[in-house]
């Protein structure tokens, strides 16, 4: 792999096979492919975008990067909802209610972005809840009671977690095939039968136009479709907060 040949390809426009885009993610994240050279490539696909192909890939290439969860043989459906914005607190009721439907919801959260507090900040204000608990734990509870919620492990797409970091740093977090990619890498690796995406457009979110959030929704749609996943998905508005409250604590109380 020969790193600025892929930087000067996808700068010109061009499209990358899935051998490149997994020999370059995984070359990242074993830190044989340095920030620099990884931030020229973010800043080009930023520009130059991504074929629904290439996304696939990308998806694939940072889902395989680390752990993709396992369940019993017959175990009912395993489903999932996702949110684009920040300080949604619907998780904390939708979960249970899928479970109580005979569902297992397997919801592995990242941190909420900025200053607002995701569902995982909401958690973590509840005196005593432990949201670092290890796969086989996060197994037994979806057997005991349908539904787990628990933080990022190291193991669960590092590559995703490594890039979101430098993308953060290097003004390349609104690039449409790099959102779809990290968000779908991680809900893919649940091992999911279905999935519903809440991709939000306004002022408080990365899509500001809901032309931008329908082109997101159907790239991730699309992706998670030929990954054997049911994906639907629904556009909202994000101009103002959820909710009569803001703040992690006051919001669950």
């Amino acid at each position: 792999m020969h790193v600025p040949t892929l930087i000067e390809k996808k700068r010109e426009g061009q499209e990358l096979t899935a051998e490149e885009i997994s020999d370059l993610i995984s070359g990242f994240t074993a830190g044989e492919v340095p920030d620099y050279q990884m931030s020229a490539w973010a800043m080009a696909v930023l520009f130059r975008g991504m074929t629904a192909a290439e996304t696939q890939h990308l998806t694939t290439a940072m889902m395989e990067s680390g752990t993709v969860l396992e369940y019993p043989e017959g175990s009912p459906p395993k489903v999932d909802k996702h949110s684009t914005g920040s300080g949604d607190k619907t998780s904390l009721v939708l979960a249970p209610l899928l479970a109580c439907d005979e569902n297992w919801v397997p919801m592995i959260l990242g941190r909420g972005p900025a200053i607002t507090g995701g569902t995982l900040g909401k958690l973590e204000s509840i005196p005593g809840f432990n949201i670092h608990i290890d796969e086989r734990r996060a197994l037994a509870q979806l057997k005991s009671i349908g539904v787990f919620m628990i933080g990022q492990s190291a193991d669960l797409c590092p590559a995703g977690e490594k890039l979101y970091a430098l993308r953060d740093v290097t003004g390349t977090v609104p690039s449409p095939p790099l959102i779809a990619a990290s968000i779908m890498s991680k809900k893919l690796a649940e091992n999911l039968d279905r999935l519903v995406l809440d991709v939000k457009f306004g002022r408080g979110a990365f899509m500001k136009t809901q032309k931008e959030a329908k082109q997101l929704a159907a790239s991730m749609t699309e992706v998670g479709n030929l990954m054997g996943v049911k994906v639907t998905h629904l556009l909202s508005p994000m101009d103002e907060p959820l909710g009569r409250t803001v703040g992690n604590a006051l919001e669950v109380s």
